[in-house]
């Protein structure tokens, strides 16, 4: 397959061609890891992207226009956080959370009957959180992270000219302690380990989940009328709740 068949079979898979809002919803937990400390379940660990995709008339490819919402849970009821050993916890409202996507060589395996589209994308670069403003909440001046995702989509579905196609996914993210925690620059850090599916609308996201939004955020039920930049993340976020730093 060439790089521009791999691209719309994803973009399938990922989005919808037509251009339709598609939703996906996730759920999973976050572990803690630490030099000389066992690995402990902090958080559970539920979100939502809806996004919609637009053809890059100028540069080629797609625009994917998304907003993404991630709320921590209490790992054993499951239950929204509001706090975290006395600290108020800052839930993910990334807006927006966009994406320019470009003919490449996606990987992609057959197993069987499905197809499995995975990317692997390593981060690096200047905190927006620098140590000497945040030292309660940044390990380091530069940000690294791992993030690890896989798509599958039936093969038969994906082997019609339908233009999104059913899917699930699994996501895995290793990265520093999150801002709020207010670990500083104590070694260790967290990896999230998520799995979710493409819902055939937003009203199939959990009734919790949606009232959640509805009552702080309720724009997050869509995605974004057209491309801004750049994007939200936590650590951007935090930084707008906290603009003046966060000294000892």
């Amino acid at each position: 397959m060439t790089p521009d068949d791999l691209l719309r079979d994803f973009a399938r898979t990922r989005a919808s061609l037509d251009g339709e809002e598609v939703v996906y919803w996730w759920s999973g937990d976050v572990h803690s890891w630490a030099p000389g400390e066992p690995y402990r379940r902090l958080f559970g660990f539920e979100g939502v992207n809806v996004s919609r995709l637009l053809a890059d008339e100028e540069e080629g490819g797609y625009q994917m226009l998304s907003r993404e919402a991630a709320f921590y849970l209490d790992p054993a009821t499951r239950e929204i956080l509001e706090t975290w050993q006395e600290k108020p916890v800052v839930h993910v409202w990334n807006d927006p959370a966009n994406l320019r996507l470009r003919p490449f060589p996606v990987p992609r395996t057959e197993l069987g009957g499905q197809v499995c589209f995975s990317l692997e994308i390593p981060l690096s670069y200047p905190s927006p959180l620098p140590v000497a403003d945040y030292p309660l909440n940044s390990a380091d001046d530069t940000y690294r992270a791992l993030e690890l995702f896989q798509f599958f989509t039936p093969a038969e579905a994906l082997a019609g000219g339908a233009p999104s196609v059913p899917a699930a996914m699994s996501w895995t993210r290793m990265s520093p302690w999150l801002p709020w925690m207010e670990q500083g620059q104590r070694p260790g850090g967290l990896t999230f380990h998520c799995r979710g599916a493409k819902l055939g609308s937003y009203t199939e996201v959990p009734e919790r989940t949606r009232a959640y939004i509805a009552g702080r955020h309720p724009e997050f039920a869509h995605a974004p009328g057209k491309w801004t930049e750049p994007n939200e993340t936590s650590w951007t976020y935090f930084r707008a709740l906290h603009p003046r730093g966060n000294p000892q």
